[in-house]
């Protein structure tokens, strides 16, 4: 009998879709993409129409693997379609790709956390080119903190809500000709800080009275030092009462540019890290190197383990998502969503 052939082994489908407004999404970049990946296979979204109609296309060709170009607001934005996609009776059974994430954004969070290649010397290519040969050596999970039936990677209200649209200032009034490359990236947040944040809370308060309510029908934890359990809070109960200048959560460590700001993220599945701040304008600057690094602890600063949460503040707070800024908020909850994400992983790690 003849032995049988051996089936070639079959090439993940991948795609790449691309902000084509992020400012590193650019022609050179979309041409050496274009090299590598079928031009059927490669996607630009210049709209909320195109992103509705790419990520379609995509669920009705069945992708094993969709990478995302353009910084965690692309990634974010991107991800909603999906999920609010999936929904559809139309695309019933369907199932949402692995993600990966191209470093094409500007504060590329989620990008560093997977340890994806960066773009000089156009090494980001290399990631999707490992993932069309299926070797991509991890993945890991991730979860989402959804506020207002949106989801990002984090989520928060008060100042780091006016740290970034002080950020965005920054960049957009200083960053000119030559003082560019010192009024963005992680010089950018450090001007944003020294320069508008910490003067505007000499002058105005920065603690507003704040209530904090466990709103899961699961416990949640408030940690130690190194992240052990040192409370629970029992559903209903309060995580806080008391003057607060920052309520925050996270489903990852980074916030942009390698801020640290949940050092605890992602070491229990299925719980975000709540963050709760009070310390001073002055505490802040004078902390500044432990902040970034995720080592400032304290009485003051506050961690926990949650599913969901009701935040009510005594008056509006600035809000941000996902790194964007929102607006204002006196209130509002912020949980795990039940759809998580499984990112690849270039660091080799599994979830």
């Amino acid at each position: 009998m003849l032995p049988r052939p051996v089936a070639a082994p079959v090439e993940p489908r991948v795609a790449v879709l691309l902000n084509a407004h992020a400012r590193r999404v650019t022609s050179s970049v979309v041409a050496a993409l274009g090299r590598v990946v079928p031009s059927e296979d490669l996607f630009l979204s210049r709209s909320e129409l195109d992103t509705r109609r790419i990520v379609q296309g995509v669920l009705e060709r069945g992708y094993d693997t969709v990478f995302l170009g353009g910084g965690d607001g692309t990634f974010v934005g991107f991800v909603n379609e999906f999920l609010n996609q999936l929904r559809r009776p139309r695309f019933a059974g369907a199932k949402l790709p692995r993600l990966g994430v191209l470093k094409l954004g500007t504060g590329n969070g989620l990008a560093g956390w997977v340890n994806a290649s960066p773009l000089s010397g156009g090494r980001f290519v290399e990631d999707v080119m490992r993932a069309r040969a299926g070797e991509v050596p991890g993945h890991r999970r991730l979860d989402l903190v959804e506020v207002e039936g949106k989801r990002a990677p984090f989520a928060g209200l008060g100042v780091d809500g006016k740290i970034i649209n002080d950020y965005v200032w920054v960049r957009e009034q200083l960053a000119q000709g030559p003082l560019k490359p010192v009024f963005t990236g992680p010089g950018g947040y450090f001007s944003a800080i020294a320069l508008r944040t910490v003067p505007h809370y000499l002058g105005n308060s920065v603690w507003f009275d704040c209530e904090v309510t466990n709103s899961s029908r699961e416990d949640a934890y408030r940690l130690g030092p190194t992240g052990e359990i040192a409370e629970i809070v029992p559903p209903g109960g309060l995580l806080h009462s008391g003057r607060l200048m920052m309520a925050a959560a996270g489903t990852m460590p980074f916030y942009g540019y390698g801020v640290k700001m949940f050092p605890f993220a992602a070491r229990r599945a299925g719980y975000m890290t709540l963050r709760l701040a009070a310390v001073t304008s002055v505490e802040v600057l004078a902390n500044l190197p432990k902040l970034w690094n995720g080592t400032w602890r304290g009485d003051r600063i506050r961690d926990f383990h949650c599913k969901d949460v009701s935040i009510r503040f005594a008056r509006p707070m600035p809000f941000q998502l996902g790194g964007d800024a929102q607006g204002y908020r006196e209130s509002l909850r912020m949980a795990v969503s039940a759809q998580p994400v499984e990112l690849l992983d270039f660091t080799g790690a599994v979830n």
